[in-house]
């Protein structure tokens, strides 16, 4: 098709089956007959219902632009009918992602999580839509360091003439809502200062330092921050393109070889390892975690979205999910103890006020 394109992927938790863990059946088909209709009445190029956990992901195509109120509302509205269906089956949780009782022009800030680009696609465009489980947002700075600035994970920034001048990373801080532009290799150091540190930094888009083309774009709301208080992790979804001066599709794989630590888990307050897991196998169950990443592979073919391919649903993965195994052994048996329960500076925007409340007249001063 003619002209830009954009993708969006909007994502909710409106109920849980069984407890935390997959998504029913019912809510899913709730989701695909809205799309189906909106791609008929032209609002959507195409679309695909993706899942991870007990979070719905909408990924949609079509020729509005970023934060377009028309797409936001109906994703809005197909999140509003599927809660709804939750109720029914009383699923648990229904409509805990839905911070606002009306909508206000689109979802950011309203409960739902956020990624888009809008590009021009290339001749051939694949791109890999990242859902997490369990996890917040930082989640994605590991692998976006390793894939866009490291040159042990992605070869390609070494041999590959479109991508040695490097890739700019916008960095947002979510405590004091401000941004920053980091450029590598320029800004090697000061990039892994900062998201180093992934509840406050987080990585909301990368571009090729060349010509400022979009590689990458996630979800960056924080669902304590918004709501002031606890009410479920983040779950963060994100989109990378891959090849034609781009890192390749292995490349931007690469990183969940190794089943990098996360916050999130059970109740949003503990430390994990992080499973590449296929679709079949995004359904946590032990400690309702461990935490879990699907990958939805896509080539664009004119606004089509053609897939998905099951990027995780490969035996080269397994050493990892082993690996993750091992570790949730090993971390798992420090029970509420740190630094498998998150540190005090996490638990403050979590459950911990309720309780110090609870507890504040038990106090007294110290001596020293």
């Amino acid at each position: 098709m003619a002209g830009k394109i954009t993708i969006s992927i909007i994502k909710a938790d409106v109920g849980g089956f069984v407890g935390h863990g997959d998504v029913h059946p019912a809510l899913i088909e709730t989701a695909e007959e809205r799309l189906a209709g909106a791609k008929a009445d032209g609002l959507l190029v195409d679309y695909r219902v993706g899942k991870a956990g007990d979070d719905t992901s909408l990924i949609m195509t079509h020729d509005k632009g970023v934060d377009a109120e028309p797409v936001h509302k109906f994703a809005w509205d197909t999140f509003l009918a599927m809660t709804e269906a939750a109720k029914k089956y009383k699923q648990y949780g229904a409509g805990q992602d839905l911070l606002s009782e009306a909508f206000s022009g689109n979802v950011r800030g309203m409960g739902p999580g956020v990624a888009e680009m809008e590009i021009e696609e290339r001749p051939s465009d694949p791109i890999i839509c990242f859902l997490a489980d369990k996890t917040e947002p930082g989640a994605w700075n590991y692998p976006l360091f390793k894939i866009f600035a490291d040159p042990f994970n992605t070869a390609g920034l070494v041999i590959d003439p479109k991508m040695t001048d490097g890739f700019s990373f916008e960095v947002q801080d979510l405590i004091k809502k401000r941004t920053v532009m980091l450029s590598c290799p320029a800004d090697y150091y000061a990039l892994l200062m900062f998201i180093g540190a992934p509840s406050r930094f987080v990585i909301k888009h990368v571009f090729r330092n060349i010509d400022d083309l979009i590689c990458a774009a996630t979800s960056t709301q924080r669902l304590s921050l918004l709501a002031g208080r606890y009410v479920g992790k983040d779950d963060p979804v994100m989109i990378v393109r891959a090849q034609s001066g781009l890192p390749a599709v292995g490349e931007v794989l690469e990183p969940f070889a190794m089943p990098y630590l996360v916050s999130g888990w059970m109740r949003g307050s503990h430390h994990g390892p992080l499973m590449p897991c296929s679709f079949r196998y995004s359904h946590p169950t032990r400690f309702d975690g461990p935490p879990r990443v699907t990958a939805y592979g896509f080539q664009l073919a004119d606004g089509q979205l053609v897939g998905p391919r099951d990027m995780f649903d490969d035996p080269a993965f397994d050493r990892a999910r082993a690996k993750c195994n091992e570790v949730t052994d090993y971390i798992r048996r420090h029970g509420p103890f740190e630094p498998h329960r998150l540190g005090l500076d996490e638990m403050e925007y979590t459950t911990m006020p309720k309780l110090m409340e609870r507890l504040e007249d038990r106090f007294s001063p110290t001596e020293e």
